[in-house]
Formats: structure tokens, sequence, C-alpha cells
């Protein structure tokens, strides 16, 4: 039997869904992923989402749902992840298209589960985001979650709402949340992370690499994005809760008044007068900035002064592990140096690699 798993916001949270199908459902039958193509700037430097239009190869399942095989590419300048996962995951991975509004991705899901007649499908969110008002100053991302939890609850199949790794996802503290989560469905373990192990190596996602090292068993303070907001790492970093679903979307201001929504450009408004902000605005500006500055070639020796500088700050701060990206960014380098700089350091200090996450040590 075919399982329908829907990533909320893209990017990592496809990876955590491969993850939890092989944890939950033993992966001998590979579900499909729904995901968005949206992998941030440090991969893609278009900003937003991506959709049909900006890929070659891409397979038609239904009328309106194409799956991103492995051959499939991004058209430059756009950039995405997704045919590498497929090319290394045993899981379809289905595009999420946006660019209709929650309308469309209802069609999309109708479409999907009237062709595919799974068991299940579950909305899963790494971090918690989705159980946000829209109000909240802490926000960072709440555009793609909203939409995904407005089309899951238009559509005529029973959704399972699913939140790992609560507060993983730097926006909203676990403390926040806790009263707003269900029952424990599952508590990941280092067993459970093996399925995607050589994924984590080289997929950029923060929220998801946390959850797997908090499954590994990494406690600590773990500073992220380009911020450094500082995420604790605890017991409850692996928990995997169920949550009701029509709670969700009467607490979430920004998902109910996406649900007629027919294009994405009306989304982006709602999220602007509700949230105060558009996610995709801070990256058409963080993409202009960007386009503005010069590349730098990466030198080893002053890569490492800097990484010293970094930690004596970052041990001040009691910061235990950091990501790449977050190196990467406060070292003002580019997206695609990133894996030269994570080549460089696990060459140099290969003891600091707690994987996926690089381990402060507590002294210099």
């Amino acid at each position: 039997m075919t399982r329908l798993i829907v990533a909320a916001g893209g990017g990592g949270d496809a990876v955590a869904a491969a993850m939890l199908d092989a944890a939950l459902y033993g992966g001998e039958t590979p579900a499909v992923v729904l995901t968005y193509a949206w992998d941030r700037l440090l991969v893609d430097p278009m900003p937003g989402p991506r959709g049909p239009a900006n890929f070659t190869g891409l397979r038609p399942l239904t009328r309106s749902a194409q799956a991103v095989p492995a051959d499939a590419a991004p058209i430059a300048p756009a950039g995405s992840m997704l045919p590498r996962l497929a090319a290394e995951l045993p899981q379809t991975f289905a595009l999420i298209d946006p660019h209709h509004g929650a309308e469309g991705m209802v069609r999309q899901l109708e479409e999907l589960v009237q062709h595919l007649e799974p068991e299940s499908v579950d909305l899963l969110d790494v971090g918690g985001d989705i159980l946000a008002q829209g109000d909240e100053p802490t926000l960072r991302s709440p555009l793609a979650d909203a939409l995904t939890l407005a089309a899951c609850c238009e559509l005529n199949f029973p959704v399972r709402l699913l939140v790992a790794g609560p507060g993983l996802d730097g926006e909203l503290p676990a403390d926040a949340l806790r009263d707003r989560l269900g029952r424990v469905a599952l508590t990941l373990t280092a067993e459970h992370v093996q399925p995607v192990s050589s994924v984590l190596e080289w997929h950029p996602s923060e929220a998801t690499a946390m959850l797997a090292a908090a499954a590994r068993g990494a406690r600590g303070l773990c500073e992220v994005r380009d911020a450094g907001l500082p995420v604790p790492l605890t017991d409850e970093g692996p928990v995997v809760h169920e949550v009701d679903l029509d709670e969700t979307l009467n607490r979430n201001q920004l998902a109910r008044a996406v649900l007629a929504t027919e294009n994405l450009h009306e989304v982006e408004q709602h999220s602007r007068e509700i949230c105060g902000f558009s996610e995709i605005d801070y990256e058409r500006n963080k993409a202009s900035w960007l386009g503005r500055q010069a590349a730098q070639k990466l030198d080893p020796k002053a890569v490492l002064r800097q990484l010293d500088e970094f930690q004596t700050d970052a041990q001040g701060r009691g910061i235990t592990h950091t990501t790449f990206r977050r190196l990467t960014e406060a070292f003002g380098l580019s997206g695609s140096q990133r894996q030269e700089l994570r080549e460089l350091l696990l060459n140099s200090r290969p003891e600091q690699y707690q994987a996926p996450l690089w381990h402060i040590p507590s002294e210099a």
C-alpha cells in the first residue's frame, strides 16, 4: 500500500519525511513525498519556490502533479536538491506547485489521492512553526507551512499532522509549543537516521540536521542561520508528536486566510498583512544584496583563523554546536562554497565533526 507524506516546508522537511517513512512504516513500500522545490538562497539564487516550468525531465503523475526523478534538472539559474534526493533515496518526490495558491495545491492533493489510493496521508513539519498563530515576533518562514496546512485541511481524506523536533527550526521555542502538541508518535534514534545519513552529508537543511543529531544523542546549544540563532538540543529534539489538524488551522491565522487563494501573490499579500512580512520579500532583498557581493576565493589558512575566532566568540555565548550553513555565511562565503568549506574543516579537524553538525569544544 502506498503512503503519501506532505513535507510542510520543503527543503529539509523532505529529508525528514524519508526518515520518518522508514521509521514509522518500515520503508518496504517507499512513500510518495509531496514537497516544495524551495531550497533557499544557499542552493537556489532565485527567491521563492520553484514550479514545474523551472525543471526539465519531470515525470507526470496526474494532470497537475509531477514527480522529480533523478534525471530531472533545474533550469539555470534555478537550483534544487530534489533530483539528487531522488537519486539517493527510494521515495518518490512529487513537486508541490504553490503558484496557483491553496486551491491549486488542493487539486494536486486530490489528484494524487485518487491516483495513488494511499493507505495514509501525513503532513510533516520539522520544528513546529506550522503551529504558529502568525503574529509571533520570532517567526521567519510561515508561508510554506501555512499553505500546505490550508491545502491539507481542504482535502477530503484523513490527514495526520506530525511535528518532529519541536523548536528545532529556531522560530517558536519548544516551551511555547508544549501545550499545542499531542501524543508522542515516535522518538527517533540513531538507527532511524541511518537511511538518510548519506544525504545529511551534503544537504544544507539546518532543522533536519539538528533533528538527526539529536536522535544520535547530541545535546547542547546549536547556532544557526545567518542571524546566529541559538537552538537548544534537548531530549525533546528527536521526538515526533501527533497534532490535531483542525485545532492547528483554527490557530494559524495565515493558513485560514489563504484557504481560497488562487495564486502565490495573494498568499504573499496575506502574509504581509498577518505576519508583517513575506519571507519571499526577504529572499528577494537578500538575493539582490548577494548579487552585488564579489565572489571570494576560499583561503584555507584564513578560514581556519576565522574558525578559531568564531569558536572563541561562540564559547562565550555557550554555543556547543553549529551548522555548516551558519559557518559559510559567518565567514562571508557563498552557498556554492559550503561543501568546499565542509571538506576543509573535516580534513583539518575531524574530531570536531558530530554528524551532521560541527561541534565547538568547551575550551579553545
